[in-house]
């Protein structure tokens, strides 16, 4: 194990989450940030199995880099998924070993395999062998009362040697049974030092962290503890602070949000011409002008316009006339 690890991740990105990290949202959140490394929604291994590829896997060369989610346990079906990812032109095959709903427990993947490393492992090994694709996996600090040092360590070591050199870790513990997926987002408490702790005694592997942070300070101070970080909720909280931070960490000259809304909206005509529903056109919009004057009929006019019957692009168009015409970068 050498000391300097393959940077793959990168020093930010935004988490994969259901119902959130679609096609449309991507594809802006890449104009607010051309170097902050996106994800999809998780990929169930076994609907790709089945074919299911024209549904789960299409994506804009403008994401780049992005990153496929697989959810699975099975070796096979993994590899295949691998397989899929690679032949699509994804730039990183992630493994889900963190989201601890019900449903995906019930498919025996997500958290609970923190509970079987031997079996993470087993998928990870069958996933390298199928892809030259970077095999990462996003996990927790543990699960249930499963969450000292020593079990994330072992965790992490069983998966690092069948070849896995890039974890994001969510700094919070899973609750398998009597908390909600919300709630397993807010409830367990957040503990950053059991990242760096890991980090520290495993200078060889990326760690990237993930989990409750919302503003720069928290970012900039996560960085010289860990290799990268990883954001959920704010990134559509307050997308715009994707292009602060982008400026922050790489330098960017990075568009201003009237302006990135008009570089969105080709994309959204297109989609429209597609029969994609305005609706999901329009939900990574809502919180860009959380801040400035207008924000709030901002987000009222997308919302009721977007229902419409006839809704279009000309939705977008009319609620900007209800921010100020040189907003705020």
């Amino acid at each position: 194990m050498t000391d300097t690890p393959t940077r793959i991740h990168g020093r930010l990105s935004v988490a994969p989450m259901m119902d959130w990290t679609t096609p449309p949202a991507r594809y802006f959140l890449r104009l607010l940030a051309p170097h902050v490394r996106l994800y999809t929604e998780m990929v169930p291994a076994v609907a790709l199995w089945h074919g299911a590829e024209a549904r789960f896997m299409p994506f804009h060369a403008a994401e780049h880099p992005v990153a496929v989610q697989l959810g699975g346990s099975d070796p096979e079906e993994l590899a295949h998924g691998a397989r899929v990812a690679e032949r699509w032109g994804y730039d990183e095959v992630n493994l889900n070993v963190g989201c601890p709903s019900d449903r995906v427990q019930s498919g025996r993947f997500g958290a609970c395999l923190m509970l079987e490393a031997e079996r993470v492992a087993e998928c990870v090994a069958a996933m390298q062998a199928a892809t030259a694709l970077p095999v990462t996996v996003k996990t927790r600090i543990g699960v249930d009362h499963h969450d000292t040092e020593a079990f994330l360590d072992a965790f992490i070591d069983t998966v690092a040697a069948a070849g896995c050199r890039s974890f994001i870790v969510h700094a919070r513990k899973a609750w398998l049974q009597g908390l909600s997926p919300k709630e397993n987002r807010e409830v367990p408490p957040l503990d950053y030092g059991r990242v760096h702790g890991l980090k520290a005694r495993r200078p060889g592997l990326e760690i990237a962290i993930n989990g409750g942070i919302a503003d720069s300070a928290t970012l900039h101070e996560e960085l010289r503890h860990v290799d990268g970080v990883m954001v959920g909720r704010e990134a559509f909280a307050n997308p715009y602070a994707l292009a602060r931070w982008e400026h922050e960490l790489f330098g960017t000259e990075v568009l201003g949000r009237r302006a990135a809304v008009e570089a969105y909206l080709p994309f959204v005509e297109a989609r429209c011409s597609e029969g994609v529903p305005m609706t999901q056109l329009v939900k990574v919009l809502m919180g860009l002008f959380n801040g400035c004057p207008g924000a709030r009929a901002w987000r009222r006019a997308l919302t009721e316009g977007s229902q419409r019957r006839d809704a279009g692009p000309a939705v977008i168009e009319a609620a900007l006339a209800h921010v100020a015409p040189r907003d705020a970068a």
